[in-house]
């Protein structure tokens, strides 16, 4: 997609402080000098050391000796007596074998602590004594930093400007382990001492009148490959070396635009490439320089000649284009992707605008007005359904649960009709809802941990997801992972996959882990959905603003990552909220009071996850979400502090988050300020809305749930919440119907339509024949929704992917004529006060009279008449031929996935038959009550409720056989689940040889 530009020019010698948050990499605790014990610690881990090293083998020599035999053995030597010298040859060759062991990690450590190469590799078996090793290895080492850092060459050991080691500091930072704190100290100090050092070099160059400037000593910085989840950025070397972050523009000035080794330029503060070569300015300090290429004894000649080159390249011309040179620059964490280039031999996918999902955009853009719904989750698809998903199943298990425990009237089967704000949102969510992108973001991410785990491939970090309008999925990964596996493909640089929407539609189910379940959705840039992995990014992330903005953007993260469809399980820590989202997903939403209790729960977590890694022998996360580790073990946990920490509290705060990205741990943390220690990515939302992370490259239109629809959607969780009774106490009916028909003889509809199987409709003509599909699945929709259907949620509904406002209008102007007008005048469809459309009370279908006629038998008349009771419950099971529009046409109808009355039909069915059959059974017609009781298993053959009373009908018969067969039948439809625990019960207690009945029909 195209980039923006966010950095701007500035001078060499002043920039200004930018006014948007910046990326800096977490500042390092300064240490204390080496004191006296320091020394002495390290002269006794080297005594330690000789003794340990050299001395165990020598005593062993001298005084025990070779304890293996001169020669093979005999079987003789099987047949002798065990004595106390053959114990302590034992005992002699198992402490030659821990001396060996003991000494491998020794020299393990040693290497790899004069290398510079981070982590250094695991001994097989080792354990305790690797981890004695290295803490007697860092003692001695400590100190030695001292003279290592003020001896010409002995400083810069193992970084070389052609290694892919990272300064000392940020490598300490990344590295992973038990042991990342004893190594970030050891960075520290050495840092310390190398900035002292740089100090005193600058202070002798001032007091030399600026000589080396005159005598064209200019340095020069080569950009370090990736390590890990650590790429190099200009602000990192600008902070290295000139101490100040924000100077990082002082070196994109001095080589914009100039050739690089790879033929490729400079083009954006943001897009750098390892093995570019950086001009410094003149005061740059720090080991990593290099002055003279010809005089450098850890540069090869290659390199040299490469700097040589450049340096010759000083005066180049500033108009020479301003382009990306072959556009294959290196994105760095996470970035657009640049404009593909016609001269680069792999042609970039680059995002298109959203336009399968128009109906998603702002109403302003589409309509002219925007009808009163919430735009905040208008343009948040994903968010929307989430939230519609968690919605429905809420409300389904309100109503399952209240009918499984209720008693008379048989409350729940009606939720809580919406009002005000709940409604708008209840809308918004419908028509902002994309579920389909979600099912396909979720096949897609988890197919590829399907085909990662079958090549033995580990998942790769990935930094961010790029979704585009096209419904492309486009995957930036921490670091070049090879080829990915097919149908992905590679984007414009190995650090992109790429899965085109049409290979996503052919993924099937895959039985695996959610590989990525930290995803979020921070905003579009140019109609491309960026969403973040929370769990990955290296650190902190922080977010200015002001209050009100980052509470809008930390209730936004929070809900989506409660109720997305791409995640199995997941803790969310609230820290800081206001409001209380507990209501959207109690099972991973939790709110802690403070800080401290965050820090006491965090700590304890963070220890228990690093050792559980270490136990199964994983390098993070990511390895054991996809091996045969329980899943669960792997589930993460996400941290959002709304609250501005103090200076100690963002202190503790970096030390327990300096780890937290290989564990699967990520913390969002609101500040007022720039400076949060530990923040890894920096970004400020704004009043306008819009989502800055200058350094990173990100200018979004942020995705946000301001205070009042954040009230709205908790409103309509908390009323569904199935603890609720909105109308009061234990026994009393809840919501009637929202609509009841007048099913005297008097009130025969003008327009009936039956839903309830096959649809059918009785007192309009045939419609046009091309638009009769069309016609038919709106009224359907305003025949389900008599409170009334929002414009833009039957638009949406009937045009998934998106449509104008002429089409919308047209299609109601033809709803209208085809529906008609009742003979008083008055048209058929309405528009109420709130601009929803309403049918009239003369537009009827079948579910609307099922439900009057059971409301008004358990409800209304039938309460004191049992012969009007009989009749209304008889005549309501006839009205059932079938599932709901049992013969609507494939690809038509889907948004009866939003729906709950799939749920609703069943239980009102089954409702309908327990209250017949109790009518028959109150005089003894079990015949009759088992008649009723089957045909209302025909619609709701899953409901336990049935099978019970059947059980019970049969069992009055007094044919024990009719039983035996039933019993038999209901083992059978049990399949592998088995008999449910309440239904064998019944079974024991009506049937008690049952289970020899089956066996032998069996």
């Amino acid at each position: 997609m195209p980039r923006r530009r966010t950095t701007s020019s500035s001078s060499s010698t002043a920039p200004s402080a930018p006014s948007a948050p910046r990326n800096r990499t977490p500042q390092p605790v300064r240490v204390r000098r080496r004191s006296f014990g320091d020394f002495v610690k390290a002269f006794l881990a080297f005594l330690v050391l000789l003794v340990l090293v050299v001395g165990v083998p020598l005593a062993l020599a001298t005084q025990i000796g070779w304890p293996l035999p001169d020669g093979a053995p005999s079987l003789d030597w099987l047949q002798r007596e065990i004595t106390v010298q053959t114990f302590l040859r034992i005992l002699t060759v198992i402490v030659w074998f821990a001396w060996a062991q003991f000494t491998a990690c020794v020299l393990v450590e040693v290497k790899a602590a004069l290398s510079g190469v981070g982590v250094p590799g695991r001994v097989p078996g080792s354990g305790p004594s690797q981890l004695l090793a290295r803490q007697l290895v860092a003692a001695l080492l400590l100190v030695g930093a001292t003279a290592a850092s003020l001896t010409p060459g002995l400083s810069q050991l193992g970084q070389s400007l052609e290694g892919n080691q990272k300064p000392s500091v940020a490598a300490a930072q990344q590295t992973p382990g038990i042991f990342a704190q004893q190594q970030e100290q050891a960075a520290a100090t050495a840092g310390a001492l190398a900035e002292q050092a740089g100090q005193a070099v600058q202070a002798a160059a001032r007091a030399d009148g600026g000589s080396s400037a005159a005598h064209g000593d200019t340095k020069y910085y080569r950009i370090q490959p990736p390590e890990g989840r650590h790429h190099d950025s200009l602000w990192e070397v600008a902070e290295r070396h000139l101490g100040d972050g924000r100077r990082y523009k002082e070196i994109f000035e001095l080589n914009k635009d100039r050739v690089q080794p790879d033929g490729s330029r400079l083009s954006e503060a943001s897009l750098i490439r390892p093995g570019w070569i950086m001009e410094m300015p003149g005061d740059a300090r720090g080991g990593e320089l290099v002055e003279m290429p010809d005089e450098a004894p850890n540069v090869s000649e290659q390199v040299q000649q490469q700097i040589s080159d450049y340096a010759r390249s000083g005066d180049h011309a500033q108009g020479s284009g301003g382009g990306s040179g072959s556009g294959d620059a290196q994105v760095s964490l996470p970035e657009q992707r640049p404009a593909p280039t016609p001269a680069h031999p792999v042609t970039p996918v680059t995002p298109a605008p959203h336009a399968d999902r128009e109906h998603a955009a702002p109403a302003t853009a589409q309509d002219g007005h925007s009808f009163g719904l919430p735009e905040a989750l208008l343009t948040a698809p994903l968010l929307a359904a989430g939230l519609l998903g968690a919605l429905g199943r809420r409300r389904r298990q309100a109503m399952w649960q209240s009918a499984l425990g209720a008693v008379g009237g048989r409350r729940g089967m009606e939720p809580p009709t919406p009002t005000g704000d709940a409604q708008d949102a209840q809308d918004a969510l419908l028509v902002g809802a994309d579920p389909e992108g979600v099912r396909l973001l979720d096949r897609s991410l988890r197919g590829l941990a399907a085909s990662l785990a079958a090549e033995s491939r580990p998942l790769p970090v990935v930094y961010a997801a790029w979704m585009s309008g096209n419904g492309d999925l486009h995957l930036q990964l921490a670091q070049p992972a090879g080829k990915p596996p097919t149908p992905w493909q590679q984007g414009q640089d190995q650090t992109f996959w790429m899965l085109a929407r049409a290979d996503a539609e052919r993924y099937e189910d895959a039985e695996t882990a959610a590989p990525y379940p930290g995803l979020v959705s921070l905003g579009t840039m140019d109609d491309s959905r960026l969403l973040l992995n929370l769990e990955a990014v290296p650190g902190i992330v922080s977010l200015g603003g002001t209050e009100a903005d980052r509470a809008a953007v930390f209730a936004s993260v929070a809900a989506e990552l409660a109720t997305n469809g791409w995640s199995d399980r997941m803790t969310i820590t609230l820290v800081g909220f206001g409001d209380d989202l507990t209501p959207l997903a109690p099972n991973r939403i939790r709110h802690l009071d403070g800080f401290e209790d965050l820090f006491e729960t965090m700590s304890a977590e963070t220890r228990q996850r690093r050792g559980a890694l270490g136990a199964a022998g994983h390098d993070s996360v990511l390895t054991g979400r996809t091996g045969p580790a329980q899943h669960t073990r792997w589930a993460p946990h996400l941290v959002l502090l709304a609250a501005q920490p103090s200076d100690d509290d963002a202190l503790r705060l970096a030390e327990l988050a300096a780890d937290a990205g290989r564990l699967g741990i990520g913390y969002l943390v609101g500040t007022q300020g720039t400076d949060l220690p530990g923040a890894a990515w920096e970004m400020e939302i704004t009043g306008e809305g819009r989502l800055l992370a200058p350094l990173l490259g990100l200018e979004l239109d942020a995705q946000m749930l301001p205070a009042a629809q954040r009230r709205a959607v908790v409103e309509l969780f908390t009323d569904a919440d199935p603890g609720s009774d909105p109308e009061g106490g234990p026994g009393r009916p809840a919501n009637a119907p929202q609509f009841l028909v007048d099913i005297s003889e008097q009130g025969r509809p003008a327009v009936y339509a039956r839903l309830v199987g096959s649809y059918e409709i009785i007192g309009l003509d045939a419609p046009d024949g091309e638009r009769s599909a069309l016609l038919h699945e709106a009224l359907a929709l305003l025949l389900l929704h008599r409170e009334g259907v929002h414009p833009r949620v039957l638009s949406s509904a009937l045009w998934p992917r998106g449509v104008t406002a002429d089409v919308r209008d047209a299609l109601l102007e033809r709803l209208r004529t085809w529906l008609g007008t009742d003979p008083d005048g008055t048209p058929r469809l309405a528009t109420d006060a709130t601009g929803r459309l309403t049918l009239a009370k003369s537009v009827v279908s079948d579910l609307d009279v099922l439900r009057s006629l059971y409301y008004e038998a358990t409800q209304g008349r039938g309460v004191d008449s049992r012969q009007v009771r009989g009749r209304l419950l008889t005549d309501a099971l006839v009205l059932v031929r079938g599932p709901l529009l049992a013969d609507r046409p494939e690809g038509r109808y889907r948004w009866l996935t939003h729906e709950i009355v799939d749920a609703q039909l069943p239980l009102l069915v089954a409702d309908t038959g327990l209250a017949l059959s109790e009518f028959h059974l109150e005089r003894d017609r079990a015949e009759k009550a088992i008649e009723a009781l089957n045909a209302a298993l025909r619609t709701a053959p899953a409901d336990e409720r049935l099978w019970h009373e059947l059980l019970r009908a049969t069992h009055t018969t007094g044919d024990p056989d009719r039983l035996r067969s039933l019993a038999a039948d209901l083992v059978d439809r049990s399949g592998a689940r088995g008999v449910p625990p309440r239904t064998e019960a019944l079974l024991d207690e009506l049937l008690p040889t049952w289970r020899e009945g089956v066996s032998a029909a069996g």
